[in-house]
């Protein structure tokens, strides 16, 4: 899907701002670049989920730890006829192939500058700064607390525990709903698992709710309901920045809705504004480099939770 402007001349499907032909910018702005850059983050969730349980290709996928957002790709899949295994691998290779899609139809050069790679990481941390302030930020103003929590925006199936009082909150667990405080015996293995599903959050999060939702939303509202595109473009942005939210409370797989963390204020806006924070990057840098922050982000979170605020319960 392309961006339709007033003049009804076509616009790349998901950036709205052109930079200097070849800069860093430019370069890493393309499909291409986030195919590339992401491929060790897809391999390091598929490898580590498989460690993390390996019995994930011996029985149903949704038993084990995986995130949310990945089950719904299987679903889909699985509906069309693949076999549990098949979507397994299906999955990540549903987004190697849209990234391929995007980079054809975009028209820009294939050639990738490898040491563009480091800049591009630096980068996604930096990005990633701005939502742990504005976590402990909004956890303050509307928690009515004086315990300060950092929501990480991730959400997944059996997978993590949250630390209580002062610290980053990982994502609920969807499976039971309640969040336990990390023990002696269990910070290894804990920490695997936040690291894993936030990276695999940081991925397929964003392919879901920004490289495919917002492309969606904009086709309906511009192609379909002839809204303006800068109505189409706030209208989409909020509505999967709220969806990108809700679902972290409610969410329906396996033909069954199931009820996820229980509902917060201080987290619903947190995640309102990630997501909306996640959009803008997403038009402005591309797939990759929002994709990138989200994991970051997720990596950040968990290691502050384990390494600096566990220390202070």
């Amino acid at each position: 899907m392309r961006y339709r402007t007033k003049d009804n001349r076509k616009t790349s499907t998901s950036q709205l701002i052109s930079f200097v032909r070849d800069s860093y910018f430019d370069r890493t702005s393309r499909p291409v670049y986030s195919l590339v850059y992401l491929l060790g983050f897809i391999i390091l969730y598929e490898v580590g989920t498989i460690c993390i349980n390996p019995q994930v290709l011996n029985r149903s996928l949704t038993d084990a730890k995986m995130v949310v957002s990945f089950v719904w790709g299987q679903n889909l899949l699985e509906y069309l006829g693949f076999s549990e295994r098949i979507a397994w691998i299906a999955m990540p290779l549903t987004v190697i192939v849209i990234l391929l899609a995007l980079q054809y139809t975009s028209r820009t050069r294939w050639y990738i500058r490898f040491k563009d790679f480091i800049p591009m990481t630096f980068e996604c941390i930096l990005l990633a700064v701005p939502l742990i302030v504005l976590s402990l930020v909004v956890t303050r103003s509307v928690g009515f607390s004086s315990n300060t929590e950092l929501t990480r925006p991730g959400l997944s199936l059996r997978t993590e525990s949250a630390l209580p009082a002062m610290t980053i909150q990982t994502e609920a667990s969807a499976s039971d709903a309640q969040t336990t405080a990390l023990t002696d015996d269990q910070p290894k293995s804990s920490l695997l698992v936040d690291v894993v599903t936030g990276i695999g959050a940081g991925i397929y999060e964003e392919f879901v709710f920004r490289l495919i939702l917002i492309c969606l939303l904009m086709l309906l509202f511009q192609d379909i309901l002839n809204v303006s595109l800068q109505n189409s473009i706030i209208l989409s942005v909020l509505i999967a920045a709220v969806l990108f939210s809700a679902h972290h409370h409610i969410f329906f797989i396996n033909g069954q809705f199931h009820a996820g963390e229980p509902f917060s204020v201080s987290k619903f806006i947190f995640r309102t504004i990630a997501g909306i924070y996640f959009a803008v990057l997403f038009t402005v840098r591309g797939f990759g480099i929002t994709a990138g922050t989200h994991a970051f982000y997720n990596i950040i979170a968990t290691f502050l939770n384990v390494f600096l605020f566990a220390c202070r319960q």
